[in-house]
């Protein structure tokens, strides 16, 4: 390895999630830190203060004990609201003879490494004292370095780590293979292995199933069926579900399709009969094969698991249908669904929407979006997407026109930006239709958003040529997208009379 991080001679540590489930445990809905609790998750605005929530909460009478606020700042931890769960955190701190314990301090530095970055967690974790804090919390800070691709700075915590005489549990041996996969340095895994083997540090179902990825891609499906074997032979280890999973993700990519069939036939044999979640990485498998047959009656198992099917297992079997190209069966799942849903999830629907749009069938399209209006679905910035991309394909540009202003208004919200292609599909539409003042309004939109292009300002350029207006205004806004004109900018900007 680039350097070097061995661990001889440390005991080994498996972290004790007892006590960790004991406190994410929820009480019942009815007691009163259940309503404080739903208070702050309330608080869809990371800018609000759940700070002054808990105040409030003990201003009018009620009392609330540390363990009621770690309960809910792990919540907070999972639902990834760091910032109200670092506020919680503060809140426990100002109780009387109140001490952090190893958990809080993981909650903390997690939170920190979230909303304030590596740099402020790194500080955070150099200052904690006591041995067993370091070590909850060393875990945390080097997943933060896997999440950043940071090989160089999380192989020096490895060993400096080993160095303090802290104790290395197998997790951090599995954060640095995830890190190596990330990184394409698949030859240090199986060096983790060796290591993790001569510090006498168990290894787990995911230290295997990182092996076995490695392994394919360094040596091919031979080193990949030796370390399966390895792993039916730890008595240690149980191959479960997610194991025969990935070796048929393995077969699946060198072309083995009837060794993948049988690795997720096996796989199928240790699903839960508890939780879906393994139900939909193999339907997701099945549909990778072109299997429908396999993917529906897995479906149907799937419900046979006890408690409601949640939206996102319906967006899944919606999903993997449509890429099968059976639409029909989509829609009756859709059906369904629509049966027994609770809250309207516009994400569902979406799918459908999305699958009509790129089929051409517009007509149904709408009338599904108008349905979804009808049942109360609020539309997200993916339904204005599929409209408008869907309208702008069938030239209704009105409609398009519409369904882009939708969009654009919830772009600060989320991550979504429209493709060069259509935004330049709307720069056309305004000036061929002489648009002056919506071709106007849309340039300094797409301005502000940081998305402008040169030939989305030429475009504004030739229209306001053809006006003969001034384009002072286009060019400052050119000066601060550090565009550079090209000579056909230049002669507009010339023709323009407008001094550059």
């Amino acid at each position: 390895m680039a350097s070097r991080w061995s661990v001889a001679g440390l005991k080994r540590w498996v972290p004790h999630s007892g006590a960790w489930r004991q406190m994410s445990s929820l009480r019942s809905p009815s007691s009163p830190v259940a309503e404080l609790k739903s208070k702050i998750f309330k608080l869809k605005n990371p800018e609000l203060s759940a700070t002054a929530v808990v105040q409030d909460w003990v201003d009018q009478g009620h009392k609330v004990s540390v363990a009621e606020l770690r309960r809910i700042s792990i919540q907070l931890l999972k639902s990834q609201r760091f910032g109200h769960a670092l506020q919680v955190l503060k809140c426990m701190q100002t109780q009387s003879n109140f001490r952090m314990s190893p958990v809080d301090h993981v909650i903390r530095l997690k939170s920190i490494i979230k909303v304030n970055g590596m740099l402020e967690g790194e500080e955070y974790f150099e200052h904690l004292t006591d041995t067993a804090s370091r070590k909850a919390a060393c875990v945390a800070l080097l997943h933060g370095y896997v999440v950043e691709r940071d090989t160089e700075k999380a192989e020096a915590l490895m060993q400096k780590l080993g160095g303090m005489g802290l104790v290395v549990s197998p997790h951090l041996y599995n954060e640095m293979m995830k890190l190596y996969m990330a990184t394409a340095q698949f030859g240090k895994v199986p060096l983790v292995i060796q290591q993790m083997r001569s510090n006498r540090i168990p290894l787990t179902a995911l230290s295997y199933n990182l092996c076995m990825n490695a392994c394919a891609e360094l040596s091919g499906v031979a080193s990949v069926e030796m370390v399966y074997r390895e792993m039916v032979s730890d008595e240690n280890v149980q191959v479960g579900w997610s194991t025969l999973s990935t070796l048929a993700g393995i077969y699946m990519k060198a072309g083995l399709v009837d060794k993948a069939r049988l690795a997720l036939r096996n796989a199928e044999e240790k699903l839960s009969n508890r939780n879906r979640l393994g139900y939909f990485f193999l339907i997701t498998q099945y549909t990778s094969l072109e299997s429908k047959e396999d993917v529906l009656r897995l479906w149907r198992a799937s419900k046979r698991v006890a408690g409601r099917i949640p939206s996102t297992n319906y967006m899944h079997i919606l999903l993997c249908l449509v890429k099968l190209g059976d639409i029909i069966e989509a829609e009756r799942i859709f059906r369904e669904w629509e049966s027994v849903c609770f809250r309207y999830d516009v994400r569902v629907s979406n799918v459908l929407l999305g699958a009509y749009m790129r089929n051409g069938m517009v007509e149904k399209a709408e009338s599904l979006h108008q349905h979804t209006l009808d049942r109360g679905g609020c539309p997200n910035y993916k339904t204005w997407e599929i409209l408008m991309e869907g309208r702008l394909k069938n030239q209704n540009m009105d409609e398009a026109v519409e369904a882009m202003k939708q969009g654009f208004a919830m772009l600060q919200d989320c991550h979504w930006r429209p493709s060069d292609d259509n935004v330049m599909a709307f720069a056309d539409y305004f000036e061929r239709q002489g648009k002056f003042e919506d071709a106007n309004w849309y340039i300094r939109v797409i301005h502000n958003f940081g998305f402008a292009s040169l030939p989305l300002y030429k475009s504004l350029l030739r229209m306001h040529h053809s006006a003969q207006r001034s384009a002072s205004h286009i060019l400052k806004m050119m000066e601060k997208d550090r565009i550079k004109m090209d000579e056909e900018t230049s002669a507009l900007v010339h023709a323009l009379n407008v001094c550059v």
